[in-house]
């Protein structure tokens, strides 16, 4: 029986980003939910947990950084890894993301392969964290 495949939580206004993601991760093996909306992520989260979140920084609704920290905060979501996504390259925004908890960042444009090898780190680190606490 082949393993379960990785649910992925993509919150991104831009809906070409949105197509990149729909179309590109399944191939890799990826189950992929994409919310253009803060209010549409939240109602996702709601109703089903993801392995991973890919996560835009400047949405219009709510910034994705205050969104990481919201997450973060909550203990039904806080151990899922965050994944920033974003157009913003500055320093600054960079030490924001990961200082309210994403795990990684990645520049926009995105490349598949990097993208692919960034989600597969963060969730490797999940299974090692989860064995080390059942050890």
């Amino acid at each position: 029986m082949a393993p379960a495949k990785k649910k992925i939580l993509a919150i991104d206004d831009d809906v070409s980003i949105c197509d990149f993601y729909a179309n590109g991760l399944p191939l890799m093996g990826f189950d992929v939910a994409c919310a253009s909306t803060v209010a549409n992520a939240k109602e996702s989260l709601a109703k089903r947990r993801p392995d991973i979140i890919l996560m835009d920084i400047m949405m219009p609704d709510q910034d994705g950084i205050s969104l990481t920290k919201e997450i973060r905060a909550d203990p039904k979501t806080s151990d899922i890894p965050i994944l920033v996504v974003s157009g913003l390259a500055d320093a600054g925004t960079l030490n924001d993301a990961l200082l309210f908890g994403a795990v990684d960042y990645l520049v926009k444009p995105i490349d598949l392969d990097s993208l692919k090898g960034k989600i597969e780190r963060a969730l490797s680190a999940v299974e090692r964290r989860k064995k080390a606490a059942g050890a």
